[in-house]
């Protein structure tokens, strides 16, 4: 198979990140290029044309590629429920849910070697060029009898490895001989290695790159910079997106900006948290996190982001505090939205006879700010949809919008409850109160609709005496950052020998 795999030195190392440039790079050379990783662990998913659920970062890194996205490029998604149990979707459907213990024993070198095989298959046969993306680390010693994520899988398609470190940890130069130590019989496959997220004068590092080369004959193919102004996204399980990793903390008492405080509730078990990542593009906007009642200050709005267990997190924000402060910033006439599992919670109750959703709870009180009713039922829905705005409150303009449904629960609407959303299937989605002021819908990344974020964020700058702003156009936006993002790694990388590595020809130090 003709291709590279890029493995790290641990979680976060910047994996995603290389092979989302490297696809852009190689498919601006005329390649078709296939992003790939075997098994990915993330409820930060992507619904493909076909509704069928993949990694995140597979559908970006497809989207880097100017290819559309299967599910051959993420075989195996892992959808952790609880700390020890995780749902298997495979081949983008629900498969079954395992603990970790017994997804090891009886899943990984069989049905999900089985399944591995056949993407790579599909993608040697269909692509001139597979780039690969590692999980983790290659030198987990206690999980390489069944692992099927790193090595195994570079030898399971044949392609060389190129390990990338995070120098900005500290230690790097350790965790790269420790990994190539514990890879044992593997190591002939490691081509190369570059260090990422440098900080500071290459001249300073260049002393070590020099011993590193000599000690392991291992060529450095380069050193990537520290880039804080590229935004990409990611759903790694140790990499979440700025916003919940560095939340802009907003002082409501600073005149001199007068940020649009936008509030985003805290859920422990936050899914699609990249629904909200448009917001960073809004110059007057600024997000923040609202983990306690004492965080909750005076939001201009909050959004109640999408949860893997809606009961569980709405337990969670009645033991917290946060659901008696929802309801009084409501009844202040504050403006709210939810999405997916925050629009269940928005409604008057939740009903989960078949322990779909939680193991005990079969009936829990929501916020009651919607007039909807949820039934939980084992039937995920899983699809692309589209349609229009019918809200009297958002529908100045036609405002189409598209996006994707992962949900277990089915919504009705109870009297006087009004639709957000027509969808093009003869369905409505969503809910808006009557006074407009509280919305919901299971429309994930509806606020990447640009016309309907601008819409929704205008509404909420009149009612607190800010500007309405013009519309930001994101797509551009994620276009120029695959791009530089390309541009910066092309330039940091001897991208000579990754095209040796990936011919398969001797590099000779």
């Amino acid at each position: 198979m003709r291709g590279l795999m890029i493995q790290g030195t641990s979680s976060d190392a910047g994996k995603s990140y290389l092979v989302t440039a490297l696809c852009r790079i190689f498919a601006d050379k005329g390649y078709q290029v296939a992003p790939f990783k075997s098994q990915n662990m993330s409820n930060n998913s992507y619904v493909t044309l076909y509704g069928e659920e993949i990694g995140r970062a597979q559908g970006v890194q497809s989207e880097a590629a100017r290819q559309i996205a299967n599910v051959h490029m993420n075989p195996i998604l892992l959808k952790p429920r609880k700390d020890t149990k995780s749902e298997v979707v495979l081949h983008g459907k629900v498969y079954k849910s395992y603990s970790g213990m017994d997804y090891g024993k009886e899943f990984t070198l069989t049905k999900g070697m089985e399944a591995v095989r056949k993407s790579l298959a599909y993608l040697d046969e269909h692509y001139d060029m597979i780039v690969i993306e590692g999980a983790g680390s290659p030198a987990e010693v206690n999980l390489n009898d069944r692992e099927i994520v790193n090595m195994r899988i570079a030898q399971a398609a044949d392609v060389d490895v190129i390990l990338v470190t995070d120098i900005d940890r500290g230690g790097s130069f350790a965790s790269l001989i420790g990994t190539i130590e514990l890879v044992f019989e593997h190591r002939h496959r490691i081509k190369g290695v570059i260090f990422n997220k440098f900080r500071g004068d290459i001249r300073l590092l260049q002393d070590g790159l020099d011993w590193f080369e000599a000690y392991t004959h291992i060529p450095v193919i380069g050193v990537i910079p520290y880039m804080q102004d590229i935004h990409i996204e990611t759903e790694d399980a140790q990499s979440h997106p700025l916003v919940f990793r560095n939340p802009k903390q907003v002082n409501l008492n600073d005149q001199k900006e007068k940020p649009l405080d936008i509030g985003i509730i805290h859920m422990e078990r936050v899914s699609n948290n990249t629904d909200i990542e448009p917001f960073m593009y809004e110059p007057d906007c600024r997000l923040r996190i609202i983990r306690t009642p004492e965080d909750f200050q005076n939001p201009h709005a909050i959004i109640i982001p999408g949860t893997k267990s809606t009961i569980d997190d709405l337990l969670s924000l009645k033991a917290n505090g946060l659901f008696d402060k929802i309801i009084e910033f409501q009844q202040e006439g504050g403006q709210i939205f939810g999405l997916c599992g925050g629009f269940q919670i928005l409604g008057q109750h939740i009903f989960d006879a078949h322990a779909s959703d939680h193991d005990h709870v079969k009936a829990i009180d929501g916020l009651g700010l919607l007039p909807i009713d949820t039934i939980f039922h084992d039937q995920k829905i899983v699809k692309q949809i589209q349609g229009r705005v019918i809200a009297p409150t958002l529908k100045a303009h036609t405002i189409d919008v598209k996006g994707y449904e992962i949900h277990l629960g089915e919504t009705q609407y109870l009297e006087g409850a009004s639709a957000l959303i027509e969808l093009d299937d003869y369905r409505f989605d969503g809910c808006v109160s009557s006074d407009g002021h509280v919305l919901g819908s299971y429309l994930h990344h509806i606020f990447h609709n640009d016309h309907f974020r601008q819409a929704w964020l205008n509404q909420v700058r009149t009612q607190n005496g800010f500007a309405k702003q013009a519309c930001i156009n994101t797509t551009s936006h994620k276009e120029d950052a695959y791009d530089l993002l390309a541009q910066r790694v092309s330039e940091s990388l001897n991208m000579d020998r990754v095209q040796k590595i990936i011919d398969k020809e001797v590099i000779r130090l």
